[in-house]
């Protein structure tokens, strides 16, 4: 009986630790609980909230100073969501150059 109630309370202690807590719906506990969030970045994140949810991780990276896509990802691994979606970096397209352009062999 014992070893049950405990597989039962590590069961429930693992899925609470990886639940997803989304940027537009959780409360400052809640923020607080993503590892890399503390309550002056929760403070700042409510406050923005206030001017309308966010619409997508660019939006939050746009109106949120001191996040940008690398700190993004790290807390999209850590369980923070926007509208219920992690973090999808954006492919940076190398430049090109255009067709003869390349140095003469000296």
């Amino acid at each position: 009986m014992l070893k049950r109630l405990s597989s039962l309370f590590l069961a429930l202690c693992a899925a609470t630790a990886f639940a997803a807590v989304d940027v537009n719906t959780a409360g400052s506990a809640d923020l607080d609980s993503v590892k890399g969030i503390g309550p002056g970045t929760s403070s700042k994140i409510l406050e923005a909230r206030k001017n309308g949810k966010f619409k997508d991780w660019a939006d939050l990276i746009d109106r949120m100073p001191g996040i940008g896509e690398k700190r993004a990802a790290k807390l999209s691994a850590e369980g923070l969501t926007v509208n219920g979606e992690g973090f999808k970096p954006v492919a940076a397209a190398k430049p090109t150059k255009p067709a003869g352009t390349t140095p003469p062999k000296q």
